[in-house]
């Protein structure tokens, strides 16, 4: 918490009712940003200070807590609100007085930018702190990519590039391609523009709570990104990684180099869907050293009966650690069904098929199987908290240009989001612990 050291007319607990006010007042005890708040007074120096700087601050966190898509909007609540001045730090004996202008939120957020890595250092300490108190917190991890177009439109090629403050320099243009297979059996594809940023996030999949984040041009790659992002978080908080043991995500990050290190570098296993990337129109292609075993690309493994010629699926029979192989058993002998060919099958009771064997389609969780498909499900974590950012924080309809605002900005909505998490577990509260509307 930014502390207040001026003398107050009268202690906000003695009144019964705080309301809303509670859940600011729950974010700023929990709040470790007294580092921050040392550097931005070190660098005001000695000058007026009709706006302290933990006031303002604090004012910006309000802004956050009670959903204000502008400093306007903020600044229309202050000038109402008594009591959420005072909780914020501003003198009550100056009354509306004490509510900033808009010209010292803009300097402020100047001051944001020049200190942009003390903010990051506010949500590591979050993350490690949750950690902490949370002992499976970052078991399964979710990953995915959320855009958020700018304020502005897209820039014209013979428009001038001076930055002015009115236009958006750092933006541009993002597209994602999404296709599928209707319930008739007709593929559909939709194409999605937008001009603006992306916002790539790796979260708790079972607490719905960010554990990384970056912001980027719209046109960033995902998948570089986000192996990116999976590299410093594991050196930021080895602990945590140490602990992961899967990671879910979409097709967009479906990349033989990024599934294989997953397993390869960081002992995660990958749950990442797969897109069909065989040219050859093949549905299935043969196992290394065997006749009649065969796979698709979405990993499901079948052997056919040497007499009739008839498919049948293989049963996962689990991964093996220190082979780097998955084990799939007869169907025959799982099953219990009837085989003429098994006599001169060259698959007695089971075979192992290694993970080499393609590094897309073959991972320690076999994609066929029932687990998969379970953690799979879990990967909507990071949906929600996307969402979250979009109706709660205010992303779905902003006013911020400039890549550097937009870091900062989203800085903001995590470390609120994470300190809100943090105070609910030190209250005894863990059934609100992504609730950011509830009182505490």
């Amino acid at each position: 918490m930014a502390i207040i050291t001026q003398k107050v007319l009268f202690a906000w607990e003695e009144i019964e009712n705080l309301g809303d006010l509670e859940r600011l007042d729950l974010m700023l005890r929990y709040l470790p940003d007294e580092e921050l708040m040392r550097h931005l007074e070190h660098d005001r120096g000695w000058g007026r200070d009709d706006y302290p700087v933990r006031a303002v601050w604090n004012s910006l966190l309000a802004g956050v807590v009670y959903q204000h898509v502008s400093v306007e909007s903020l600044r229309r609540e202050l000038d109402r609100n008594g009591q959420l001045r005072s909780m914020c730090g501003f003198d009550p004996a100056r009354g509306k007085r004490a509510v900033p202008p808009a010209h010292i939120y803009s300097r402020f957020f100047i001051l944001l930018f020049d200190h942009s890595e003390l903010i990051e250092a506010i949500f590591e300490k979050l993350v490690e702190h949750l950690r902490i108190e949370l002992p499976d917190f970052g078991k399964r991890l979710a990953l995915d990519s959320k855009a958020v177009a700018s304020l502005t439109n897209r820039r014209g090629e013979n428009a001038p590039i001076t930055p002015d403050g009115r236009r958006d320099l750092d933006a541009d243009l993002g597209l994602k391609q999404y296709h599928g297979i209707n319930d008739d059996g007709k593929a559909w594809e939709k194409f999605v523009k937008w001009f603006g940023y992306k916002i790539h996030l790796i979260v708790d999949a079972d607490y719905e709570l960010p554990v990384a984040y970056e912001v980027t041009k719209a046109s960033a790659s995902d998948v570089v990104v986000g192996r990116d992002l999976l590299d410093r978080l594991s050196v930021r908080h080895g602990e945590l990684t140490k602990s992961t043991d899967a990671l879910m995500a979409d097709k967009g990050y479906d990349d033989t180099t990024f599934v294989s290190s997953l397993w390869d570098n960081h002992d995660i296993k990958p749950i990442i869907d797969i897109r069909n990337m065989w040219r050859d129109a093949e549905e299935t292609k043969l196992v290394n050293g065997y006749a009649n075993l065969v796979y698709d690309y979405k990993g499901t493994v079948y052997c056919y009966d040497l007499t009739t010629g008839e498919k049948r699926e293989m049963a996962f029979g689990g991964f093996e650690r220190e082979r780097g192989t998955l084990r799939y058993r007869c169907p025959a002998v799982h099953y219990g069904c009837t085989c003429p060919g098994r006599k001169t099958c060259p698959i007695r009771k089971s075979v192992r098929i290694p993970l080499d064997q393609d590094r897309r389609v073959f991972t320690p969780i076999a994609r066929s199987s029932y687990q998969w498909k379970r953690l799979y499900k879990k990967r909507t974590a990071v949906e929600r908290v996307n969402s979250r950012l979009d109706v709660s924080f205010g992303f779905e309809r902003h006013f911020i240009r400039g890549k550097s605002k937009m870091k900062t900005r989203i800085g903001l909505a995590m470390i609120v989001m994470l300190t809100m998490a943090l105070g609910r577990i030190k209250e005894k509260q863990t059934d609100r612990l992504r609730s950011l509307v509830r009182a505490a």
